[in-house]
């Protein structure tokens, strides 16, 4: 018999085809009786019939995970788990490797990926004519050099020479197809075209960088009457009789103005409708739910400790849709009812994490009991 079809894996394929497939026995024998057993923990052999033969349930076969080859046993158990799921799968190979190592035997079944067994699946069914796991057979030289340039050994097609050739297929290669071989390309894999040849020498980057750099940096005002002038206003003179004037003093730049959040929940207390008179002039009046009320509210309030001399404005809202990333910078305050979904859109949405950022207020009435899960939030509600 030839030796393609002496091949454990490719005859499984064949007897899958034809609808004739093997069983499992305990012996070589290939009588199906007393020895057809389809426990795979106590089987030792594969037998195919038409034409019969039996195969070690140990054979390595041409199917390669890992670089090494995967015995005809995890072959045969993943062809029969083929329609369960993964977990299921891997927990029946964990109960066969424990019945294999309870039988002291030395076998065990190789888990195969979802990819590997994908692949070995959809070939056996005729589905997919090549494999990238199997490897060709040695009489096929052509399979070989396909998984070779599939595998990225070879790198692409390379000049074959008759000697090595005939040494491998046993028969001279075809003068035609030499000449054909040694005008072909060499072509590289992924790793050879990313990796350059030539190292490159980015030191002009650097040099050039240091040029700009040293033109931002602010000059350094020097002691005594020596003035502190550019060096392009040194080279332009018109530059020179115009300095920039510092600004003064009493025109500082513009500070952001701080954001409070209030609750969006219909039970809390203060709402936009009613919260400017609470903080503004210390009188709580019952929120409304009037449709037409504005969604920002601004209040000013003087601020020693900040600023003795000018009013602060704060920017009151009740979400942060409207928000920018630099926006949660601005946030100091944030009015809670103890309701969690309240944050859900912020920046920091586990309470803690908030409370560590920003000042929480709760508000409720007199006598009330504060809620448990606003007094877990930590000192800063």
């Amino acid at each position: 018999m030839a030796t393609t079809g002496l091949d454990p894996l490719l005859r499984l394929r064949q007897s899958i085809a034809a609808n004739d497939p093997p069983f499992t026995t305990s012996s070589p024998d290939p009588t199906p009786a007393p020895d057809a057993t389809e426990d795979l923990s106590t089987a030792t052999h594969l037998h195919f019939n038409n034409p019969q033969h039996s195969y070690s349930l140990d054979t390595p076969t041409r199917f390669v995970s890992s670089d090494k080859a995967v015995d005809l046993r995890s072959i045969w158990f993943a062809w029969q788990k083929k329609d369960v799921a993964i977990p299921d799968y891997i927990a029946s190979a964990q109960q066969l490797n424990e019945e294999l190592a309870a039988a002291n035997s030395a076998s065990r079944i190789k888990n195969l990926v979802f990819v590997e067994r994908l692949d070995l699946i959809t070939w056996l069914e005729g589905a997919s004519e090549e494999s990238e796991y199997i490897k060709g057979l040695e009489s096929d030289a052509s399979a070989a050099r396909s998984a070779q340039v599939a595998s990225g050994a070879a790198g692409g097609v390379s000049t074959i020479p008759s000697s090595s050739a005939a040494s491998r297929t046993g028969k001279t290669v075809d003068p035609r197809l030499q000449e054909i071989y040694n005008g072909e390309r060499r072509m590289g894999d992924r790793n050879s075209v990313l990796r350059g040849i030539k190292p490159t020498d980015f030191s002009h980057v650097r040099k050039l960088a240091e040029t700009f750099l040293s033109r931002s940096r602010p000059s350094k005002a020097h002691s005594g009457t020596t003035s502190s002038i550019h060096p392009s206003a040194q080279q332009n003179p018109s530059l020179a009789s115009h300095p920039k004037q510092p600004q003064p003093k009493n025109h500082p730049s513009r500070r952001p103005d701080p954001i409070i959040l209030l609750s969006p929940s219909a039970s809390s207390l203060l709402r936009l409708s009613n919260i400017k008179s609470f903080l503004s002039d210390g009188i709580y009046t019952p929120p409304t739910t009037s449709t037409t009320a504005a969604n920002i509210l601004h209040i000013s309030r003087l601020c020693p400790t900040i600023d003795a001399h000018r009013p602060l404005r704060f920017i009151l809202v009740d979400t942060p849709e409207q928000f920018k990333p630099d926006y949660w910078n601005r946030v100091v305050a944030v009015f809670t009812t103890g309701q969690t979904w309240q944050f859900k859109g912020y920046k920091w949405q586990h309470a803690p994490d908030l409370f560590k950022e920003c000042l929480g207020v709760y508000v409720g009435w007199r006598g009330e009991d504060v809620p448990g899960s606003v007094k877990g939030w930590g000192r800063s509600v």
